[in-house]
């Protein structure tokens, strides 16, 4: 007891230290190991962007965490675009990682969302050009991500976890929408009655146009990586497989891809096509892992 009388004060003041460092992440995994620095690995295009004959992938390409994150705001908005050549097959897979904010409207009773990755004729809007656009739908409560084609949409009704770094894909074969969260597929296939996916000459990621509730498509709030577009609805198992490799996983099908962004520190396309991205009141940060565990 005199012991504990005597130094029960520098134990107590220890324990908080801890529990202090602990939550800020200093003894998370993730901040421990090495990180993949920028372009530390790409896709290789022997005969040039848009050919497909032996493509592959050069440097670390196993997954290694990315040494930085962009972070998106709605005021002033943030956003990237790129401009990509050539069409698609009338197939698309779109795949990405997000940590969103709670910015306040999640739940409201006005029909508001935050665009996260669409693809049209424009740079502004949440749906430009009428091709492709995945979205959070905050209207609705709870929150749901939804991928729309040209205008047919799938709520799948899932609900996002703020401050927690989740994937989410969204496919369309032709004749049909699917949605997965963290690898695994959620609500159900919707028609799109006809509706295809063409050309999308321009790619945003997170939306150009923040307007208020009702009014468009808002930039996201929050954190987005690996950004990943395909000419073709990857299958169920291969979006299981992708979102095994983590938040900082290589392409899975090189042959149908499109473009990749990996936002590590850049906007640059590493698929081998150069649909380099433009960055507009996006930074970057190198504290990021709160939130994510290594699927």
């Amino acid at each position: 007891m005199e012991y504990l009388m005597t130094y029960g004060w520098a134990i107590l003041i220890i324990a908080v230290v801890l529990a202090a460092l602990f939550e800020l992440g200093v003894f998370n995994a993730n901040n421990l190991g090495p990180r993949a620095q920028p372009g530390s690995c790409q896709v290789l295009r022997p005969d040039g962007p848009g050919t497909t004959a032996f493509i592959n992938t050069e440097g670390l390409c196993n997954g290694e965490l990315p040494q930085y994150m962009p972070i998106f705001s709605q005021s002033p908005a943030g956003y990237i675009t790129a401009n990509v050549a050539g069409s698609n097959s009338g197939e698309i897979t779109v795949a990405f990682w997000i940590d969103p904010v709670n910015n306040g409207y999640w739940g409201s009773s006005g029909n508001y969302w935050e665009g996260a990755v669409s693809g049209g004729g424009s740079s502004t809007g949440c749906n430009p050009g009428g091709q492709f656009y995945f979205y959070i739908e905050a209207g609705s409560n709870p929150p749901v991500e939804s991928f729309s084609i040209t205008g047919a949409r799938d709520f799948p009704g899932k609900t996002l976890v703020p401050n927690t770094w989740q994937q989410l894909v969204g496919t369309f074969n032709g004749s049909y929408i699917d949605v997965y969260w963290d690898g695994q597929l959620v609500g159900s296939p919707v028609a799109t009655l006809g509706n295809t996916v063409s050309t999308y000459p321009i790619v945003t990621i997170s939306g150009t146009n923040p307007t208020s509730a009702g009014g468009g498509c808002n930039p996201i709030s929050g954190y987005m990586a690996n950004v990943q577009i395909y000419n073709t609805s990857l299958s169920a198992n291969d979006i299981h497989v992708l979102n095994l490799e983590g938040i900082g996983g290589a392409p899975i099908d090189l042959q149908n891809l499109v473009g990749w962004w990996p936002l590590n520190g850049n906007a640059q396309d590493y698929s081998g096509n150069n649909n380099n991205g433009q960055i507009n009141g996006v930074t970057f940060t190198g504290s990021w892992t709160s939130g994510y565990t290594a699927p």
